[in-house]
């Protein structure tokens, strides 16, 4: 597609030890560069290469997760109604430093599920594909969302 957007994934060995040591796999520390794999979920770290995810603090605007309030927030946030269900990460070989990915995001399937308590429940899929300059797969990732009908009675 030629408006498909790609995001270039610049990977490095501190980029790695960082990510590690923030899930408590300290596999990185003191390896010698060429020996680090990347650990599993590390592909989710494309995120901070992309100024359009929506998690990432934007320079002037109030972000959710930062600031003098809880949120960074004024005010409760409201809710989206959407939560995250699902993710699987699907290797063709390890992510390794020195490695630049060029990644890419797709819809996948949707489907339906009927709730007693949230009624009508939606899931799609957002396939994301990391590649590396050859073109060749690396990983694929799934991630399954799930929206509702309506908010979950407490009683």
């Amino acid at each position: 597609m030629a408006d498909e957007k790609v995001i270039k994934f610049p990977v490095e060995a501190t980029h790695i030890m960082m990510f590690g040591r923030s899930i408590g796999d300290y596999a990185a520390d003191g390896a010698d560069p060429a020996d680090v794999v990347a650990p599993p979920t590390f592909p989710q770290s494309v995120a901070q290469f992309d100024p359009d995810y929506f998690l990432r603090p934007k320079l002037g605007e109030p972000w959710f997760g930062s600031g003098r309030n809880p949120s960074g927030i004024e005010g409760k946030p409201s809710s989206s109604g959407r939560l995250h269900a699902e993710q699987h990460f699907e290797f063709e070989r390890p992510v390794r430093p020195g490695d630049v990915l060029y990644v890419t995001t797709k819809d996948g399937k949707t489907w339906e599920k009927e709730s007693k308590r949230a009624g009508k429940l939606v899931f799609s899929e957002r396939i994301t594909e990391y590649r590396d300059g050859n073109g060749d797969l690396v990983c694929t990732a799934r991630g399954v969302g799930v929206t509702t009908e309506r908010p979950v009675d407490q009683g």
